[in-house]
């Protein structure tokens, strides 16, 4: 089933601005507590949250064939069980109830089914099973293997033949506004072959889009990249916060551990991949040929603008880097075909992030490490301070959009302010 929810003519009886990252062709997924209410399902348009369960005890669902329990839920995890033909019939009944030509008269209910976005409390939209963060962008590998190995092999020799990825963990995603403490581990300091206890003092982002999974496969089963469009409901931003000391420390052999378990922090509504369609766009070039269970035809890519900002404590913001996920070598498709290769199954929920996402300009790289190149070049806040890497008070915001002509499509935030490490207790 088609909706008309990227025709860029669609307007609303809600006021939405034109900057705004949720017009009426949005149409996200997300679980909100409006004043007074459990958790539900709710989707967003403009600066209003559109309580979704009203909407259905008002009668705006009927004829949908849609049981109350997939909006009076804690997650939207039921919602995407019922499958991408089902949630489109959702979203197109959103689309009409939103529209001028409204032929169910739901403005007239707007007093109970919209709410402000700022009265209300913002959950995270999905239950993570499993999460697994990938390695995909060929210009933050290559500026992590300049700095860290030799420059002229910077990439490792399996990279170019295989999505690098590791299982990550998933009890530590947390959503938007989230305050993240600062963690404690072993680092090992210049000049010294002993370890030190104690909180890490390279605290960094990691600018990532990751992908969740709307569709179980069973254990055995193997997703080719052309079907991987089918398991995948839609995007959220999402910012791998990174701990460099103690991953220098501890990565050989296995990889990052306590480095990236403490925290993950996402946007809080999942945007559908129908709903981002009109940004496909090719990626880059693969060179040398890839295997051909990574082969694909199509535009796998999307033309998504990204940004982080820095806040400090007085409120004074930076924009440090603007990218695109359009950068990313490998494709979200690849990532899937490249997980479910051997046999490996995923849940609905499950949520694969792309890794960091850079570019080829200074002001594109996705990470402080890479921004303030190890330390060696601190970026000058407004506040007249400086940072290498992220301070206590300091607040990280990430933001991205896609624009075509007049059509705009957003995530909103992804945002967590540092505090100073938490004691043992």
């Amino acid at each position: 089933m088609q909706i008309e929810a990227n025709n860029p003519d669609l307007k609303s009886w809600v006021h939405v601005s034109p900057d705004s990252d949720f017009p009426i062709q949005n149409i996200p997924f997300g679980i909100a507590i409006p004043p007074g209410r459990t958790p539900r399902v709710c989707t967003i348009i403009g600066d209003k949250v559109v309580d979704l369960l009203e909407a259905y005890d008002l009668g705006l669902f009927d004829g949908v064939g849609v049981q109350r329990s997939v909006f009076k839920n804690r997650y939207i995890n039921e919602l995407m069980a019922l499958g991408k033909e089902k949630t489109r019939e959702i979203r197109q009944r959103i689309s009409e109830l939103l529209r001028v030509e409204d032929p169910h008269h739901a403005e007239l209910h707007s007093g109970r089914i919209l709410v402000s976005v700022s009265q209300c409390k913002m959950m995270m939209p999905v239950k993570v099973g499993d999460y697994t963060d990938f390695y995909s962008s060929e210009e933050h590998a290559t500026n992590v293997g300049t700095m860290f190995r030799d420059p002229e092999n910077a990439l490792l020799p399996n990279w170019k033949h295989l999505p690098v990825g590791y299982h990550g963990r998933a009890s530590s995603i947390v959503v938007s506004g989230t305050p993240i403490h600062r963690p404690m581990g072993q680092t090992i300091p210049p000049d010294s072959q002993q370890p030190v206890f104690g909180p890490s003092k390279l605290l960094d982002f990691e600018l990532e889009m990751a992908f969740v999974v709307g569709k179980e496969t069973r254990l055995g089963q193997r997703i080719s990249t052309e079907e991987a469009e089918d398991y995948i409901f839609g995007l959220v931003l999402f910012n791998d916060w990174s701990a460099r000391d103690i991953q220098k420390w501890e990565y050989v052999p296995l990889g990052p551990f306590l480095a990236k378990s403490f925290a993950s922090t996402v946007s809080p509504w999942v945007v559908t991949l129908d709903a981002l369609e009109p940004f496909r766009t090719v990626g880059p070039d693969q060179d040398p040929k890839v295997l051909p269970y990574l082969q694909y035809s199509g535009k796998k890519n999307y033309d998504l603008n990204l940004e982080v900002a820095i806040q400090t404590e007085n409120g004074d913001e930076k924009v440090v880097c603007n990218s695109n996920s359009k950068y990313l070598y490998w494709n979200m498709a690849q990532q899937l075909a490249h997980h479910t290769v051997n046999g490996c199954n995923f849940k609905i929920g499950d949520m694969c992030a792309s890794g960091t996402i850079s570019g080829k300009t200074p002001e594109s790289f996705g990470s402080m490490l890479e921004i303030s190149w190890k330390g060696t070049k601190p970026i000058q806040m407004p506040d007249g301070t400086s940072r290498k890497f992220i301070n206590d008070g300091d607040k990280v915001v990430l933001r991205g959009h896609g624009r075509k002509g007049k059509l705009r499509i957003g995530f909103g935030e992804a945002a967590g302010k540092i505090l100073p490490s938490n004691p043992f207790k």
